[in-house]
């Protein structure tokens, strides 16, 4: 009997072993399962649009989200509220529906990182209606911060980028109020391309073939008064999916002259896809819009013309009154700016602009601003995530972003060929050629009255010596 209770207490002890030891490898199984789900959380693998692997890393220190702790005026918080904004449970609210308000947060912590990516939630909402509301709200990745200014809330000439949603169209509302305050005494011809013509493939138009090596895109005007031709670069072909990228380009202008002869009228640079090359004029902007704008202490935002001298690329992004939510997607890596949007509520980034060559100095603040004047909306910012990302580099590639990590100054490569408009300050083909005839017409002018006074003191030197 007792040999049995021995057996039986032996047999309980190994099964009751047994079932410890299962519950603990049951139990790691199921902490190691959630760490792992919370390393996937923090660290995404993800590829570069040239075929690069990267991860990524999400830097909560730089980052802004509920329930908005790091929030303050103290040496140990990460962010920093400035003018009218305000922080509420469900977001930081940086002007309300109100009149002449601006606000703004900060970061506290200047960003090191080579290669980084930033995913912003905002709301923008007003009691406004359409075209009735402003005026938008600013991404910062800026040298100076805890700045007042009018560019959005932030100074004019900052040093940096800025990425902004301009919910108002100042220059169309300033060309409004200038035609009904001038009436032009001539009708300008309608120099509009709305679509490209066809034509076969072994055809040659105006010195362009398939076989040329630029892109070249045939068209009329739509009032078919003119026609012209679209010259795009060979490196950056045309694409109706990069409707915001701009593209170097030239456009020729060819019109009919007064005697029916064909002419050259001008040109101007264009933007993929070049639909509108025809159009010498400002191509023409839906808003609200997106654009992105590099600083270098010394440029001005242009705010009559919504920023665009110094534009490098945008897009419409239709933001106001959403049910769902809308966010923006800032990547800088490899020296490549990249910027998206997601706002229908269908959870996809889309392109809105892609430029490289960008150079942005370390050590800068990410922030956000917003600012009404006569008219108003609320300006929400619910998060912003900054993501570090790891690229793998080549030895080359190595050399190159040390020398990057030095530079001080930010700068963009080829930026006259990037910006569509002309410059300020910088005359077109067509100003140039009417200020040489002129000045060229000014000196004959000159000159005639010269020879005629000569001519006239040497008739009256004649009559003395009679």
């Amino acid at each position: 009997m007792a040999a049995t209770m021995l057996e039986k207490k032996i047999a309980f002890d190994s099964s009751w072993n047994s079932f410890l030891h299962f519950s603990f490898h049951r139990n790691m199984t199921n902490k190691m399962h959630w760490i792992i789900l919370l390393l996937l959380a923090i660290s995404r693998k993800c590829w570069c649009e040239d075929g690069h692997e990267m991860e990524e890393f999400l830097k909560r220190e730089y980052s802004l989200s509920k329930p908005y702790q790091g929030i303050g005026s103290s040496s140990s918080s990460h962010w920093e509220l400035m003018g009218d904004a305000m922080i509420t449970t469900d977001h930081v609210r940086l002007t309300p529906d109100m009149q002449s308000k601006q606000g703004a947060v900060w970061s506290r912590i200047p960003c090191f990182l080579r290669d980084w990516e930033l995913q912003v939630h905002f709301k923008i909402h007003g009691q406004g209606k359409k075209n009735l509301n402003g005026d938008g709200l600013a991404v910062w990745y800026s040298k100076e911060r805890m700045q007042t200014g009018p560019v959005f809330g932030n100074q004019d000439m900052f040093t940096g980028l800025g990425v902004f949603v301009d919910t108002y169209p100042n220059e169309e509302k300033h060309l409004e109020a200038q035609k009904r305050r001038y009436t032009p005494r001539t009708q300008v011809p309608d120099l509009t391309c709305p679509a490209p013509i066809p034509r076969p493939a072994n055809e040659k138009h105006a010195g362009c073939s398939r076989h040329s090596p630029s892109h070249c895109v045939p068209c009329l005007s739509g009032s078919g008064v003119g026609a012209g031709l679209c010259a795009v670069s060979p490196r950056h072909p045309p694409s109706a999916s990069q409707s915001g990228r701009r593209v170097p380009g030239l456009c020729f202008i060819m019109g009919v002259l007064h005697d029916n002869r064909a002419g050259f009228i001008s040109t101007s640079m264009v933007t993929d896809p070049p639909l509108a090359c025809l159009n010498p004029l400002p191509q023409q902007r839906i808003f609200p819009y997106v654009l992105a704008m590099v600083g270098n202490g010394s440029l001005t935002y242009d705010h009559e013309r919504d920023g665009r001298p110094t534009e490098l690329g945008g897009c419409t992004a239709v933001v106001r009154n959403l049910q769902h939510d809308t966010f923006l997607f800032i990547r800088y890596v490899r020296r490549r700016l990249t910027v998206m949007i997601d706002v229908d509520g269908q959870h996809e980034w889309k392109d809105c602009l892609d430029i490289p060559g960008v150079h942005l100095p370390q050590g800068y603040y990410f922030g956000a601003s917003a600012i009404t004047g006569d008219l108003s909306d609320n300006h929400d910012l619910i998060s912003m995530k900054l993501y570090q990302l790891t690229v793998l580099r080549s030895k080359e590639e190595e050399e190159q972003a040390a020398k990057d990590d030095e530079i001080t100054i930010p700068s963009v490569d080829n930026i006259e060929l990037l910006q569509g408009d002309v410059v300020e300050g910088k005359m077109s083909g067509v100003a140039l050629f009417f200020t040489v005839l002129f000045s060229l017409l000014g000196c004959i002018v000159l000159v005639i009255i010269g020879l005629a006074l000569y001519s006239h003191w040497s008739e009256n030197s004649r009559k003395r010596f009679y």
